[in-house]
Order: C-alpha cells, then sequence, then structure tokens
C-alpha cells in the first residue's frame, strides 16, 4: 500500500525536481488554454455553418435586395451580425453608393463591389482560422516539451544513483517514473490540440469556400442587375 501511494501520480509530480515541475506547468497551462480555444472555436464554426445556412435560403428565397440588407442594419449597428451575411453587405453597400455616382461606369461598379467583397472575405477567414495557429504550435511543441522534462528527471536519477552503493529498480523508479508523467503531459497537450487543429482547419477551408462562392454568386447577380438597368 506504502509503494502504490509513494508512486501516485500526484506524489510524483509533488516530488520531481524544480524543472521537471516547470515543464508539468508549461504544459498544463498550454493543455487548458487549447481547450478553451478547442470549445470556442467548435461554437463559433458551428454558428457560421448555421448562419450561412439560413443567410442562404434568405438572399435565394427571391427577396428583394435592398430589403434584405434594411432588414440587418438594427444588427449591423449592434455588432451582431457575422459571417456571409457581411460579405453581402460590404459587397451590396459599395454596389449601392457606386451606383449612384451617374459619373461612375458599370465596370468601375462591379470592381469597387468585388473590391469590397474581398476585403469582408479575408476577415471573415481570418475570424475562421482563428486560434488554430495556437493549437498547431501546441500540436507539434508540447510532445518535445514533456521529453525535454524527462530526459532531465531520468538524468537526476541516474545522477542520484552515484550516490548509491546498490542500484535496484526499487531506486530508480521513482525518479523514472516521475520524470515519465512530463511525456505523459506532453501527449494530453498534444492529442487534443492536434485532433482539433485538423478538424477545425477543414472546416474553416469548407466555409470559406461556401464564403467565396457566395460572393461570385453574388458578384453574377449584381452584374446582371446592373447591365439590366442600363439597357
Amino acid at each position: 500500500m506504502q509503494a502504490s501511494e509513494s508512486l501516485s501520480i500526484w506524489s510524483l509530480i509533488v516530488q520531481a525536481s524544480f524543472l521537471v515541475q516547470a515543464v508539468m506547468a508549461i504544459l498544463l497551462l498550454a493543455s487548458v488554454v487549447s481547450w478553451v480555444m478547442i470549445v470556442n472555436r467548435g461554437m463559433y464554426q458551428r454558428r457560421a455553418k448555421r448562419l450561412y445556412t439560413e443567410f442562404e435560403k434568405r438572399f435565394w428565397s427571391g427577396i428583394d435586395l435592398t430589403q434584405l440588407y434594411k432588414q440587418g442594419n438594427n444588427r449591423a449597428n449592434a455588432g451582431a451580425i457575422d459571417g456571409v451575411e457581411n460579405i453581402f453587405r460590404a459587397g451590396f453597400k459599395e454596389f449601392s453608393r457606386l451606383r449612384q455616382q451617374g459619373a461612375v461606369d458599370a465596370e468601375a461598379v462591379m470592381q469597387g463591389t468585388e473590391r469590397a467583397m474581398r476585403v469582408a472575405l479575408a476577415r471573415e477567414e481570418e475570424k475562421l482560422e482563428a486560434n488554430l495557429a495556437f493549437l498547431a504550435s501546441v500540436a507539434s511543441v508540447s510532445p518535445y516539451i514533456g521529453l525535454f522534462g524527462t530526459v532531465w528527471g531520468i538524468m537526476n536519477s541516474f545522477r542520484g544513483l552515484a550516490n548509491v552503493h546498490q542500484a535496484t529498480l526499487a531506486t530508480v523508479a521513482p525518479g523514472i517514473s516521475e520524470a515519465l508523467v512530463a511525456t505523459a503531459m506532453g501527449l494530453f497537450a498534444a492529442i487534443p490540440a492536434v485532433l482539433a487543429y485538423n478538424r477545425y482547419s477543414a472546416r474553416a477551408e469548407s466555409l470559406a469556400g461556401n464564403y467565396e462562392t457566395f460572393s461570385e454568386e453574388l458578384s453574377s447577380f449584381l452584374h446582371r442587375k446592373l447591365h439590366s438597368n442600363v439597357a
């Protein structure tokens, strides 16, 4: 019973050297922060997907685009609009502004509209990919940080053997065990981060592709609308 207590996870952490404890603390902090970001990214991307589906239905329902734009004014003023609707509002706002200037030709109107949508699209892509770089860093670096703590702990264990006349497994087991805890914590931090990064990167790429497709469709729609009015 005493042996199992002496080799419990908590006792190994407490009895570890200061450097190994510092490594464990860094890995624990990285794990906590990455889990916060994992939850945040999951909620944001699910919301972005839902908003995209809802707005696309409204857009293709046959509603007048001016009315659709006005419907979002209050939410836009409150900062409650996100995702693909921001791209629509940026493009349609610039389209309406340039079209009201009689001296601007049709080609210049479309160029300005497409430029505004590209800027809005870039901003929305940044939102989709936010925090993914940190998750990638945790996924790639954590195992090496844990391995560093393990190597250091094992070195200390073998250095301690110099003062022992008879080395046994019971002599080195606690030191090696506490060192291996650092590797385990590195993997504990890295595995969820790499899984989340792969999943959210793919989802962000998919949503960004949907946004880009919508931008092209809106550009084509506005181009037809503009030339039909000119004709």
